[in-house]
C-alpha cells in the first residue's frame, strides 16, 4: 500500500488551454488524487500562459486554434523545434525572458510537488527555478509522437503514456529511473465498466437495431464533419449516425436542418461522451491522444480522418499498426472503411479486441499513487539532510 506524508501536502498542476488534452490530462490526475486520497491531498491548477506569462505568450490559449488551422506551418515549427539541442537553445534563449513571471508563479504557489502536463513548461520552468524547488514530474499528454520540449533531464519523474514515448525520452538522456510508463490519464467516468449497447440507445432514443456510427471532431467541432456525416448518410443504409459538433454552433444548426438518409442525431458540446462511446460500434474522429485512449477503454474502433502534422502522426501509425483502427483521409475512403466493418463483423471484432488489448483504464490512478509516492520520498529525503 502507499506510504503518505505526515502533512496535507499541496501538489501545484501546470497545464494551458493550447489545446484540450492538457488540461483535460491534469483534471483526470486531480480527479484520481480526490478518489483515491480524498482530503488527505490538496491540489491546484494554474494556467501558466494565460495566469503568468508575459506578453505575447499569454495570448496563446487564444491563439492555438487558429494556429492549428494551419497544418504546414504548424508542421514546420514542430520539426524545426524537436531535437534536444534546438529545444534546449529555445529553452535557454526563452529564459530571460520568462525568469521573472515562473518565479512570481511559484512565489504565489507554494507547493510540495510540481507536476507538469505541457511540453513548454518543463525545460525552462526548471531553469527559472533553479537549485532549490519542489520535486518535478512531467506527465507528457502526446500519445506516440512527443516534442523534445516534454524531456527535460533534470526532472525528478516523467511519466509517459507508451513504450514509443519512452524510448525517445531514452534517445535524448532520461535515465530509465526517472521514466514509468502509465498510459494517458483520462476522467473517471471514462473508466466505468461497459454498459449494454442497447440499454444506451434506447436512453438517447436511438435505434436499438442498427450499428452505431459515432461522429466527432474534438471540442471545437474541427474538421471535415459536414462533408463526412453526408457521405457516411449516403454509403452506410443500414447505421445510424451520431454528430458531435462541439462548440461549432453554426455547424449544428446547419446539420439539424438536414434530412438525412438515416437516422441522424446532432448534438452540440456534450457531458455524455462516455455513454456516446459505449453506444456506438465505431468511432469517426481525428487523431487526438485522448479520444484515442478513451476509445480504447470503450472498445471502439477508429476511422481516424485527420491528425495534427507532426504532433498526431504517431498516433495514426500506432492505432492501424496495433490493429484498433483505419487511416482514411478522403470522405470517401472513411465511407469505405466504415462500409467494410459493418459487412464483416469478425473484421470489426477484431478491432475491438485490439482496442481492449490497448485500453489503460488505470493510468489517471497509478499516476496519483507514483504522485503519492514520489511526495514521501522527497519529505523523506529532506527529513535526512
Amino acid at each position: 500500500m502507499t506510504s503518505f506524508p505526515d502533512k496535507v501536502p499541496l501538489i501545484l498542476f501546470l497545464f494551458s488551454d493550447t489545446g484540450g488534452g492538457h488540461r483535460s490530462a491534469a483534471e483526470a490526475v486531480v480527479e484520481a488524487l480526490r478518489l483515491e486520497y480524498g482530503d488527505r491531498v490538496s491540489t491546484k491548477m494554474v494556467d501558466v500562459f494565460k495566469d503568468f506569462a508575459p506578453s505575447p505568450l499569454n495570448h496563446l490559449p487564444d491563439l492555438y486554434p487558429k494556429i492549428v488551422r494551419l497544418p504546414r506551418a504548424w508542421s514546420l515549427g514542430y520539426h524545426l523545434s524537436d531535437g534536444r539541442k534546438r529545444a534546449g537553445v529555445i529553452s535557454i534563449g526563452a529564459w530571460p525572458y520568462v525568469r521573472s513571471s515562473i518565479r512570481r508563479l511559484f512565489d504565489s504557489n507554494p507547493s510540495d510537488l510540481i507536476v507538469s502536463v505541457h511540453p513548454l513548461m518543463n525545460g525552462t520552468v526548471l531553469r527559472a527555478l533553479g537549485n532549490q524547488h519542489p520535486d518535478f514530474v512531467t506527465i507528457v499528454t502526446d500519445l506516440v509522437t512527443t516534442h523534445s520540449f516534454w524531456y527535460c533531464r533534470d526532472v525528478d519523474l516523467c511519466l509517459v503514456p507508451t513504450d514509443e514515448a519512452r524510448n525517445k525520452a531514452l534517445r535524448l538522456g532520461l535515465k530509465s529511473k526517472q521514466l514509468r510508463v502509465t498510459g494517458l490519464p483520462v476522467a473517471d467516468r471514462f473508466c466505468k465498466p461497459i454498459a449494454e449497447k442497447k440499454a444506451l440507445r434506447e436512453r438517447y432514443g436511438w435505434p436499438a437495431e442498427r450499428p452505431l456510427i459515432l461522429l466527432t471532431g474534438g471540442g471545437e467541432g474541427m474538421g471535415p464533419l459536414e462533408e463526412v456525416a453526408y457521405v457516411l448518410s449516403k454509403n452506410c443504409p443500414t447505421a445510424s449516425l451520431v454528430v458531435i459538433t462541439g462548440r461549432n454552433q453554426n455547424l449544428r444548426t446547419k446539420l439539424e436542418r438536414q434530412d438525412w438518409a438515416i437516422p441522424t442525431f446532432i448534438y452540440g458540446f456534450v457531458h455524455e461522451m462516455p455513454d456516446f462511446m459505449r453506444a456506438a460500434d465505431i468511432l469517426v474522429t481525428k487523431a487526438g491522444p485522448g479520444t484515442i485512449s478513451e476509445a480504447f477503454i470503450a472498445g471502439l474502433p477508429m476511422v481516424l480522418y485527420s491528425r495534427l502534422p507532426g504532433q498526431e502522426d504517431g498516433n495514426v501509425s500506432y492505432v492501424v499498426s496495433q490493429g484498433a483502427g483505419v487511416w482514411a483521409p478522403r470522405k470517401e475512403a472513411i465511407a469505405a472503411a466504415v462500409k467494410e466493418w459493418l459487412e464483416m463483423p469478425d473484421k470489426h471484432a477484431e478491432a475491438v479486441a485490439a482496442c481492449k488489448r490497448l485500453a489503460r483504464p488505470q493510468a489517471a490512478r497509478q499516476i496519483a499513487h507514483i504522485l503519492i509516492e514520489q511526495l514521501t520520498i522527497s519529505e523523506k529525503m529532506h527529513m535526512e539532510l
